[in-house]
């Protein structure tokens, strides 16, 4: 048997020891997620991240290091996730923007309020993307590498110097 895993991916934006997240509807009920989705044919893994948080939270969010790469299956439906979750920094919410569907609000959280809600944690990816964050973990941009296959497309390496600025 094969795995298949859909790729994710994740944002952690920490301001004053609270994080940014999401209150969403899943599998008929609200629930707490970082910034998250799935990666879109064509686009890049920093595309993607930018984007969810975006279309998520109105935040435009700067990728500033990989705090983990994480597969997870889930124990009911038995889907497995890998899932690239980026920490970085968010500029002001931009009041222009809709959130996505499905999403209700925005919190900011600490790690403390997220433990206590732990029942509405979308899955446990959310409290050990900050615990691996609140322990320093911080893997270089470089390490994702998407190979080029198509004239003009931009490798992952190219993006992350883009981003950078």
């Amino acid at each position: 048997m094969t795995l298949r895993a859909e790729v994710t991916v994740a944002a952690i934006a920490e301001r004053e020891g609270c994080y940014l997240v999401v209150e969403e509807r899943a599998s008929r009920r609200l629930v707490l997620n970082q910034p998250a989705g799935h990666l879109e044919p064509g686009e890049t893994l920093l595309e993607a991240v930018i984007r969810e948080t975006r279309e998520e939270t109105a935040h435009h969010f700067v990728p500033e290091a990989v705090t983990g790469i994480y597969l997870w299956t889930h124990p009911e439906n038995r889907r497995s996730f890998l899932r690239v979750t980026f920490c970085g920094s968010v500029g002001d919410r931009d009041p222009g923007l809709a959130l996505d569907r499905g999403i209700v609000r925005t919190h900011w959280l600490t790690r403390e309020q997220l433990a206590f809600h732990q029942q509405r944690l979308r899955s446990p990816l959310v409290l050990r993307c900050i615990d691996d964050y609140l322990a320093g973990v911080r893997l270089p941009m470089d390490v994702l590498s998407r190979i080029a296959t198509e004239p003009g497309q931009q490798t992952e390496q190219a993006q992350t110097a883009a981003c950078r600025g």
